[in-house]
């Protein structure tokens, strides 16, 4: 099985992110891909049998620097997603009105073009207790649990 990770990312937190999932996936069954949503294209997402997307939450609920070529991708292209499958990992800070709202938004462009989300969409909050490796590793086995089962479709 191939799954891609996809991130986008202001600080590097998400990427950070994303490579803890990888390490923690990476277990000679699974396949595992990093792709930087900065400089993947469409086709490369349509290689992998899923995709984990990790995305971080950049000012008042924008889309971090990292992720605006992806989404313009997106938004120009309009490709067909239909049996693409991801599920979705948000990054942010409660502290802020539009918490998580990064991830969302790439969500939001992903589902309008066919994709269908899967498993539980997991969140990090940078001023919680929880520590992000922890949480996105946990989530990352937890979905592609679900994956594997077909729980949370």
């Amino acid at each position: 099985m191939k799954i891609a990770i996809l991130y986008g990312t202001e600080s590097g937190n998400a990427e950070i992110a994303a490579e803890d999932a990888a390490e923690t996936l990476d277990d000679g069954v699974v396949e595992v891909e990093l792709l930087d949503m900065s400089t993947t294209t469409i086709d490369q997402l349509l290689t992998a049998d899923s995709v984990l997307v990790i995305c971080s939450t950049h000012g008042e609920g924008d889309l971090p620097t990292g992720a605006q070529p992806f989404v313009a991708r997106l938004d120009s292209d309009k490709p067909d997603l239909t049996g693409v499958r991801y599920a979705m990992f948000g990054l942010g800070d409660r502290t802020y009105t539009n918490y998580s709202r990064g991830s969302e938004i790439v969500d939001e462009h992903l589902r309008a073009l066919g994709a269908m989300r899967f498993g539980e969409y997991g969140r990090h909050d940078a001023t919680g207790r929880v520590d992000v490796s922890d949480a996105v590793q946990q989530w990352a086995v937890n979905t592609v649990s679900a994956l594997h089962t077909g729980v949370g479709d």
